[in-house]
């Protein structure tokens, strides 16, 4: 099948990029430089350089497409985060209108609430986006699932590898710049999380065999408490781990607070016994302890 990717050269979309061309699919990359250009091609790619935003040529792109996985997003802090979301809507809009094959969605784990009040699963649904902006990523997969569409949507957790730790990095630069690591109270809140390799292999195997408007979850890991991430961190920086109270919590944290607060348990088992998913790569907690904390800033 000839796939375009969006956001292929990023973490988990080259990841993906690289697990389709080994399965025998055609990938499409979008680049937006020469060095991820370079790297498609050296992947076995075609490359086709662009900007995601720029509606009209994306068009032209996917509907050239018998499949488009879309994972591109933009995780720098943005001067208006809700904008940044708005112009996803519009992108997933544009992709669905314009291929009649299926369309892979990447969304977060975070952003499902559950109706049990236990670890999230496929069947909750997400927030509105009026509460979380990010949620106007599954608001434009839920209009075109309505129209029809071949829409899937994958949910990602806290995705790793030894050499990327998502927002786990912020956790490191945090305790690189106060000196300490740092949990509140217990530390007993959770984040999910899967190996970026697992994670790839989910989405060769929803673009093969998914449900049209079904959700996945590429969770491997239900819930990794927040102080243990904390004690593997403090013994491989060699810095002092501390439980921090709510009061003290916001002077270390700062704009990482919320994050810091929040209990994230989500669950992968319905998606696991669907698509026989096996996921076999390292834990976590593993991948922390084989990064190399000397080369992160």
């Amino acid at each position: 099948m000839r796939v375009f990717v969006t956001g292929a050269t990023g973490f988990v979309g080259s990841a993906a990029v690289a697990e389709l061309i080994g399965a025998g699919h055609e990938v499409i990359g979008l680049s937006r430089s020469d060095a991820g250009a370079q790297a498609l091609v050296r992947a076995g790619a075609t490359v086709v350089r662009g900007d995601v935003n720029d509606l009209r040529w994306l068009r032209e792109v996917a509907s050239d497409a018998e499949a488009v996985i879309h994972t591109a997003f933009n995780h720098e802090a943005p001067a208006d985060a809700r904008q940044q979301c708005e112009n996803d809507r519009k992108v997933i809009a544009t992709l669905g209108a314009a291929t009649s094959g299926p369309l892979i969605v990447t969304s977060g784990t975070g952003l499902a609430q559950s109706a049990a009040g236990g670890a999230v699963t496929e069947a909750d649904p997400h927030a509105p986006s009026s509460m979380f902006p990010r949620a106007a990523t599954e608001e434009a997969a839920d209009a075109l699932i309505e129209q029809g569409r071949n829409v899937m949507v994958i949910r990602l957790p806290q995705v790793h590898d030894s050499s990327r730790q998502g927002r786990i990095l912020r956790h490191i630069q945090l305790a690189k710049q106060q000196g300490t690591v740092a949990y509140i109270g217990d530390g007993d809140n959770r984040l999910p999380a899967a190996h970026v390799t697992d994670v790839a292999r989910l989405y060769r195997l929803v673009l093969d065999n998914g449900r049209q408007g079904a959700r996945y979850h590429a969770v491997t890991e239900q819930g990794v408490p927040l102080r243990a991430i904390a004690e593997v961190l403090g013994d491989r920086m060699g810095l002092p781990v501390q439980s921090l109270t709510p009061q003290q919590a916001p002077a270390y944290f700062g704009p990482l607070l919320q994050l810091a607060e929040l209990d994230l348990p989500a669950s992968g088992a319905h998606t696991q016994q669907r698509l026989d998913w096996r996921p076999t790569g390292p834990d976590l907690l593993t991948d922390l302890r084989n990064t190399d904390y000397t080369a992160i800033c």
